[in-house]
């Protein structure tokens, strides 16, 4: 099993060497050479089974034997052991045949957890066996980043740096980020929005000699085994449900395009996914791309659901290599030219292919209130302002009745207080075992979106 960069002139790498590059040296995204599928039976043999065995049968194709057995099974149990629901990732019933499926029982409330409690036990794993040491560079909307440092705060073999947008996360997702006290884990606040974020640490990784010299790694969603790692629910709903002798409907709350992409991934192995549903709030550049074939870039507005407040979604790279035959280098011209003019059409056939695959729908901001206001009325559930667009883009683009759908609960409530209480006038309140953040002292640095400034800061700071 090896990688391939969806840019066409990066080197083929195995899974591990994939994974701790992130990003490929000519700038694209690693996704499989060859794509390997669960058999009806395989998905059927996983009915009843936990959520740590699926996940084990699940990836252990895409890892092409780069750890043993033993390793693999031991660095999932781990994984998940801190979780605070024995299934992991719940489903709980909202309607007829109409279902939440909750991703925020990791020791951070959000989806992130899922995967990235995983992937720093397999990069503890890879980089014990190299002797070797990285520094990890991430940025964030609000989530990725406070689960990246939970999972790696302590790591004897990595330094963790990550950027977020100052002022445009909630004050629990910040201090998630900025409480820790471990030497190896820094928060950054950086002067802009995401797609500033974003582009530094794409820069960075441009910039070779820093990349080498301070052995850069990438854990964001651009990380092949982060997208693995979330294919997993998909699989563990879906058979819940009744796969594979019955199709499942997924609505996504949709940023960077990891998450939807990992339903992706899904259904190339194998599952019978009846529809997955873009779900946007009003920085809507997918659904605009799925309605008119036109990707185009329109400014980022800040919202009650900031980790959505996202242009740039760096994994549509991955579908778009799809769309384009595999073509890296008509992959890395469509890149380039969203960089330099701001966007790019879609042919015909590649816009079909996408219609084919995917739906769409966006919530403005009175839209995702009312659903938050509109589930707890019906259910008595509160709900995170990212999952509200993904209930209100479940709502208008239901399908048959008959087909289950899924709405992807990616962040406990608590996470966002302010926005919850002001849709619904209850407040969240945080678990317990989180309650110490808000008096907890921060250590966070602030520093202009300047490559330059934020590479120096590094440098100073890495072990």
């Amino acid at each position: 099993m090896l990688y391939v960069s969806t840019r066409g002139r990066a080197p083929k790498l195995a899974f591990d060497e994939a994974m701790l590059a992130g990003l490929a040296r000519d700038g694209g995204l690693y996704v499989p050479e060859t794509w390997p599928v669960l058999s009806g039976a395989d998905i059927a043999a996983l009915a009843g089974l936990g959520y740590e065995e699926t996940a084990f049968r699940v990836m252990w194709p895409f890892l092409g034997g780069v750890f043993t057995e033993a390793e693999f099974r031991d660095a999932i149990a781990r994984a998940y052991a801190g979780f605070g629901h024995v299934a992991r990732c719940p489903l709980v019933q909202i309607g007829a045949n109409d279902w939440l499926l909750e991703l925020h029982h990791g020791p951070t409330l959000a989806f992130k957890d899922v995967a990235l409690q995983l992937v720093a036990r397999l990069f503890d794993l890879a980089l014990e066996r190299r002797g070797a040491r990285v520094t990890i560079v991430g940025a964030t909307s609000g989530d990725t980043g406070s689960a990246a440092i939970e999972a790696f705060r302590g790591s004897a073999r990595a330094d963790v740096f990550i950027l977020y947008p100052h002022g445009r996360i909630s004050e629990v997702q910040r201090r998630q980020m900025t409480t820790p006290a471990e030497a190896n884990v820094h928060a950054i606040a950086v002067e802009g929005d995401f797609d500033a974020c974003q582009d530094l640490v794409k820069a960075m990784f441009a910039h070779e000699s820093f990349r080498d010299r301070v052995g850069l790694a990438a854990i964001n969603s651009i990380n092949w085994a982060r997208v693995l790692a979330q294919t997993v629910y998909y699989v563990t709903a879906a058979v819940s449900l009744g796969a594979p002798h019955r199709r499942v409907a997924f609505s996504v709350p949709t940023g960077n395009f990891g998450d939807i992409f990992a339903g992706h991934v899904a259904r190339r192995i194998g599952l019978p996914v009846e529809r997955l549903v873009i779900a946007t709030n009003r920085n809507d550049i997918l659904h605009r791309t799925l309605a008119t074939g036109e990707h185009r870039r329109a400014g980022v507005r800040p919202t009650i659901s900031p980790s959505m407040d996202i242009e740039v979604s760096s994994n549509f790279e991955r579908l778009l290599f799809e769309l384009c035959d595999n073509d890296g280098a008509r992959t890395a011209a469509l890149m380039e030219a969203l960089r330099a003019q701001g966007g790019f059409s879609l042919d015909g056939t590649a816009l079909a292919r996408l219609r084919a695959g995917f739906d769409s729908s966006r919530a403005d901001e009175d839209e995702t209130r009312a659903a938050i206001r509109d589930t707890l009325a019906a259910t008595g559930l509160l709900v995170c302002p990212h999952t509200a667009v993904g209930l209100h883009a479940a709502r208008l683009r239901r399908g048959d009745r008959a087909t289950p759908m899924v709405t992807l609960a990616t962040a406990h409530p608590a996470k966002f207080p302010d926005a919850v209480e002001a849709a619904c006038g209850l407040r969240p309140a945080l678990p317990a075992r989180l309650a110490h953040i808000m008096q907890a002292p921060e250590r966070v640095a602030v520093l202009p979106a300047d490559r330059d400034a934020i590479e120096a800061f590094i440098l100073e700071n890495r072990s």
